[in-house]
């Protein structure tokens, strides 16, 4: 069974669309970043699935991320996306947190912002309350305020996989609730062994074996970070140069550390000199 993908799915016999998502390697590569507790890689991974499945509505090329802040033992969670399925995320907690910790436990009282980044356009930024039990629910209800299209969101995630699927109202003439809303009960009864052990092809049978989907090729889904020695860089050359030699001169070196996938970068007192010597334009 091929994992780390994006299906897309439409219903010939109604004004739905459909998305579905399984992701194992990627998941795996941002949670091995750092030692989160149990109940932080799972929220990672719920938010690792529901990024994807929202990347996939995008209508341009750019980037989503999907952030959540509160005032509990957990300050951040955020993934951030692309419309290549490109991903990687972080969280940032503090104490111990029990392992079967719920979203308004680990985040007290916060909220999430998703934010659309396109290439060419402008920026959009969405903001909702953490106040529902599950991320699912949090994030139907973005969808409720921001684009008024009735919206089933179902996400999984354990040690191992995260998983999910979307259900959206096709934004089209006519009030497709009814057709959306015996759909919805059938995508509901989704277990999350079904999502982790079988193909998306299986799943949508098993979900939907009375009615006439079109399964559209998979996307890959990768974990992929931007960081990079010449990023750090351009990251060194905006403080002072003064600031940077006394670094130097009184620890050797200058590292910078990536949040996101552990990566450290090492600048010595030569590749100072290289960087402020660059003209501050390129």
């Amino acid at each position: 069974m091929t994992k780390d993908n994006l299906y897309r799915y439409l219903f010939d016999n109604a004004s739905v669309r459909g998305e579905l998502v399984q992701q194992e390697k990627s998941y795996q590569e941002v949670i091995a970043a750092h030692d989160y507790p149990v109940a932080i890689q799972h929220l990672l991974g719920e938010l690792m699935a529901a990024t994807s499945l929202l990347t996939a509505t995008l209508k341009f090329s750019g980037d989503i991320s999907i952030q959540l802040q509160g005032d509990g033992p957990v300050s951040l969670a955020v993934i951030n996306g692309n419309n290549l399925q490109q991903l990687r995320g972080v969280a940032r907690w503090t104490g111990d947190i029990a392992a079967d910790a719920q979203l308004q436990t680990l985040f007290g009282k916060g909220h999430m912002v998703i934010t659309l980044t396109p290439d060419e356009g402008e920026r959009y930024q969405g903001v909702v309350a953490l106040d529902k039990e599950t991320l699912s629910e949090c994030l139907e209800a973005y969808f409720e305020q921001s684009e008024q299209l009735p919206t089933k969101i179902k996400l999984f995630a354990d040690a191992n996989q995260a998983a999910g699927m979307f259900l959206q109202v096709l934004p089209t003439d006519g009030d497709h609730n009814a057709e959306f809303e015996h759909l919805s009960v059938l995508t509901e009864t989704v277990k999350q062994d079904e999502l982790f052990t079988l193909e998306a092809e299986e799943v949508l049978h098993r979900l939907y074996h009375e009615e006439e989907v079109r399964l559209f090729e998979p996307v890959a889904v990768t974990f992929k970070c931007s960081c990079s020695k010449e990023r750090s860089a351009k990251a060194i050359r905006t403080v002072a140069k003064e600031e940077i030699d006394s670094i130097i001169a009184e620890q050797g070196k200058i590292e910078m550390g990536c949040e996101y996938c552990n990566s450290k970068y090492v600048f010595d007192a030569i590749d100072v000199e290289a960087i402020y010597a660059v003209a501050p334009n390129s």
